[in-house]
């Protein structure tokens, strides 16, 4: 599918959490799909964000870990790894969904991504799947407004130009049937991975 995206970088005010002092300016961007609503691509803390539902990404446990796993458990205190045991673990590729307890989100759907290993493992289709599976239960929950972290990104390692891809081109399905998807991006570096992939489509 051909991605037809318009992004437009526009000055906002970010306070990085753990970072004591005044907030500092950053940038968002948004990225517009033609004939669709906006997706937001943010720099921010994904535990901060009002929307109905965050996605964490989470290993197949579902008891916790490190990056935006860790963090997210962190914030939601200690009623999410009790809710998460209730679960009883998830599968890569899958989603599951647990209340937000203390997060500003209502709900937190975990989804487990793959783990890198050259691109050569399913790794594709299960990304892929993380993304609508979280979806398609944020749908079956009422869920009007949803941010994902960069799935598979960090310690799992899928190279983010191509994790960038698939999530963008999933979201394109979906985003009429929400009211706002925002992608929240860890780094100015992993926003300018979305830029590229712009630049890309501005060049062909």
């Amino acid at each position: 599918m051909r991605l037809s995206i318009a992004v437009k970088r526009m000055p906002v005010t970010l306070v990085r959490a753990g970072v004591n002092g005044p907030p500092r300016i950053s940038h968002s961007f948004e990225v517009t799909f033609k004939y669709r609503p906006m997706i937001r691509l943010i720099l921010g803390d994904i535990t901060s964000l009002t929307v109905d539902a965050v996605v964490n990404a989470a290993n197949t446990s579902l008891l916790g870990g490190g990056g935006v796993d860790g963090a997210i458990h962190r914030v939601a205190g200690p009623e999410l790894l009790e809710a998460c045991k209730k679960v009883g673990g998830c599968p890569t590729g899958e989603a599951r969904i647990t209340p937000g307890f203390r997060l500003p989100s209502k709900w937190v759907i975990h989804t487990v991504g793959p783990v890198w290993r050259g691109g050569e493992h399913d790794e594709a289709m299960l990304l892929e799947s993380c993304y609508r599976q979280s979806f398609e239960v944020a749908l079956a929950n009422g869920v009007r407004s949803i941010a994902f972290p960069g799935i598979s990104t960090g310690v799992y390692g899928y190279p983010k130009p191509a994790a960038a891809g698939i999530a963008l081109t999933v979201m394109e399905g979906y985003n009429e049937r929400f009211d706002e998807i925002v992608c929240c991006c860890f780094s100015e570096q992993d926003i300018e991975v979305y830029q590229a992939i712009q630049d890309g489509h501005d060049d062909e």
